[in-house]
């Protein structure tokens, strides 16, 4: 069975990484000459994603004159917020181009590298609303963690702070389409505190742990680490 479309959440700012690399889109920082977004996109046809719908906003020009050699052969599609609208705002307006009745949701600063189908089938079995790819950390601040039942349900989410080990959202999910459409969410809002946060609570939220290379651009030092630890992976 094929899988899903994948949304690339493509929008980010940068601001944190302004330093590094100018006013351009934070998806088009430079790694070892390539934007990050080439070797995201690369990572989706790999895992055999046979369509992707970029949800742009800040840059979108940029992004736009250098999607079809990003993309090559693989087929895409695109929306342009015209003001921000948020995590759970540029997924609905990115769901509009979707043509199945599953998506998968990429950020668009992170590389973390799961078996998709894997994810897909965990997704399906569990009869899930949204499933997301979670990676286990330890000694880390930067990010919230997420308390995981014993069947994969998750049943809550905490917020920042200093954690000896914990499981942490991956920045991969797959929706149910009719399901996200049936919670009549518009303009603007978070997937993360609209969505994940509040519909956790009805068991319908699923969580998949992966032991698989993660890296999120949006700080200095994690940006300069890309490109060594891309190199040493054999990212092209």
């Amino acid at each position: 069975m094929p899988l899903p479309e994948a949304i690339i959440l493509a929008g980010g700012l940068g601001t944190r990484i302004r330093s590094e690399i100018g006013a351009r889109p934070k998806c088009m920082a430079p790694v070892n000459g390539k934007p990050f977004l080439q070797y995201l996109t690369d990572y989706l046809k790999n895992q055999g994603v046979p369509r992707v719908i970029f949800s742009l906003g800040f840059g979108s020009q940029e992004v736009l004159q250098e999607l079809p050699l990003i993309c090559g052969s693989l087929d895409y599609d695109y929306v342009v917020e015209d003001h921000p609208l948020g995590t759970g705002g540029a997924v609905s307006l990115a769901l509009t181009k979707v043509r199945g009745k599953q998506a998968y949701i990429i950020n668009g600063d992170t590389m973390f590298t799961v078996d998709l189908t894997r994810l897909y089938n965990f997704h399906n079995t569990s009869h899930a609303a949204i499933t997301l790819a979670l990676k286990s950390m330890t000694h880390f601040d930067r990010y919230g963690t997420i308390d995981l039942g014993p069947h994969g349900q998750i049943k809550g989410f905490f917020e920042k702070k200093m954690m000896e080990a914990g499981l942490i959202n991956g920045g991969i999910s797959i929706i149910a389409i009719n399901w996200w459409q049936s919670l009549g969410l518009e303009g603007t809002f978070s997937l993360e505190k609209e969505v994940l946060e509040k519909y956790c609570v009805t068991g319908e939220v699923y969580g998949l742990d992966f032991d698989e290379y993660f890296i999120d651009i949006g700080v200095p030092a994690d940006y300069r680490k890309a490109a060594k630890e891309f190199s040493e992976k054999g990212f092209r």
